[in-house]
């Protein structure tokens, strides 16, 4: 992975700093590109050396929700001309990184069995904030393997407060 990291470096650099108007935007539609990208179709069709790269990028930008501003369309045909979709979700990540690093802000992803409602999720998010000591962009992820309680991931940090984590403690400490 370290070499898409490389690779896709510069792109997320590129764009962070054309993109200083409006960072959130760019944010925005650099998210859908890259969880289009990531389609494991789209990635053949663009690898097929009958396709050309405006047959590719006419099919992404078909398949956006909203219209590309014109810096997306720019971004992107960049992308393809030099052989670069797959890298897109890893631009998308250190773009995201560049951005959370000038805002003060880390990403927070919640682990959960269950849903959780709005009010628990700022309680939650306010009580990681505290813990963490940081500003948080906090997101919920279903997993039904948890049993209960909650997994936090803050870049290499964890809290896990899971049912599941408490058996695998006890499990540990039964079987020593």
């Amino acid at each position: 992975m370290a070499e898409l990291a490389t690779i896709a470096r510069p792109y997320a650099e590129a764009l962070f700093k054309a993109a200083q108007a409006d960072l959130n935007a760019a944010a925005v539609w650099l998210d859908e590109l890259a969880e289009i990208a990531q389609n494991g179709q789209l990635q053949q069709f663009a690898s097929n050396p009958k396709v050309t790269s405006a047959q590719v990028f006419d099919l992404i930008a078909g398949v956006m929700k909203a219209a590309l501003p014109e810096q997306g369309k720019n971004f992107l045909r960049t992308v393809i001309d030099n052989g670069r979709l797959e890298a897109l979700p890893e631009i998308a990540a250190l773009f995201r990184g560049l951005k959370n690093a000038k805002s003060g802000l880390s990403d927070a992803v919640v682990y959960s069995a269950f849903p959780i409602d709005a009010a628990a999720l700022a309680d939650v998010a306010a009580a990681l904030e505290k813990r963490f000591n940081r500003k948080l962009n906090v997101s919920v992820e279903l997993d039904a393997e948890l049993i209960g309680g909650i997994r936090v991931v803050v870049g290499d940090e964890v809290l896990d407060t899971s049912v599941k984590a408490r058996l695998e403690q006890m499990k540990v400490a039964l079987t020593a």
